[in-house]
């Protein structure tokens, strides 16, 4: 699906109805409140790598276009015009992930845009990697989003994080064992982003060797 007017793709895997974690019901249901409030909120999201962070974030524009409303997600962490973030306003749900990578300019705009929104309907969720206390921002923008609702993403345990591979794995039409996730977790390393990139190097080795991924495959590959 591609972003509106942006050159942002969104993930079509990444809903809100397929956010794992037990430890993050609470902001589930509080999001889902969020639709039916009348006045503007901010919500901080934070949350070590891997944590679900974008996840939530798309999810939350893909459930907002779905109830007709107008929504965009912003990436910090790619290009975006100058003079941008201050001009989203008008948007009912403003997405904006990866605030810790603000440039000056940046954050100056999200500050207008955090002052704009007082008296809309604008629901405005940011995420950054800690708590809005610990990052290096304006004053003016950091008091203001310590003021937000905030929240700390939970930690998934290794069959959430295995059920969340799973689910990315369908659009590649992966069927890998169980074992060979366990055995990721254990050798490789328990970040999703890294077992993901890993798991991308196995597939096309196997492909190239025409052998299937197993634990003696991923041995062999990795050198383990």
């Amino acid at each position: 699906m591609q972003q509106l007017g942006l050159p942002i793709s969104l993930d079509s895997k990444m809903r809100l109805n397929n956010f794992l974690g037990d430890e993050n019901q609470q902001l589930l249901a509080l999001i889902d409140d969020l639709f039916n409030k009348e006045s503007s909120t901010v919500l901080f999201v934070s949350g070590d790598r891997s944590s679900g962070k974008t996840h939530l974030l798309q999810g939350c524009v893909f459930d907002a276009l779905a109830r007709n409303l107008s929504a965009v997600y912003l990436d910090i962490e790619q290009a975006l015009p100058a003079e941008f973030i201050n001009t989203l306003s008008e948007y009912e749900w403003v997405c904006v992930d990866n605030i810790d990578q603000l440039n000056t300019t940046q954050q100056q705009e999200l500050f207008d845009l955090y002052n704009q929104i007082k008296h809309t309907k604008t629901k405005l969720v940011v995420s950054a990697s800690k708590p809005p206390g610990e990052l290096n921002l304006l004053k003016d923008l950091k008091t203001r989003l310590s003021l937000s609702v905030s929240y700390l993403l939970g930690q998934l345990t290794d069959l959430e994080k295995m059920a969340s591979i799973k689910l990315k794995m369908q659009d590649k039409n992966l069927d890998i064992d169980d074992k060979v996730y366990a055995y990721l977790f254990n050798y490789v390393s328990r970040d999703l982003n890294v077992v993901l990139t890993t798991i991308d190097q196995l597939d096309q080795a196997s492909l190239q060797q025409k052998n299937a991924i197993s634990i003696p495959f991923v041995k062999k590959t990795l050198n383990i």
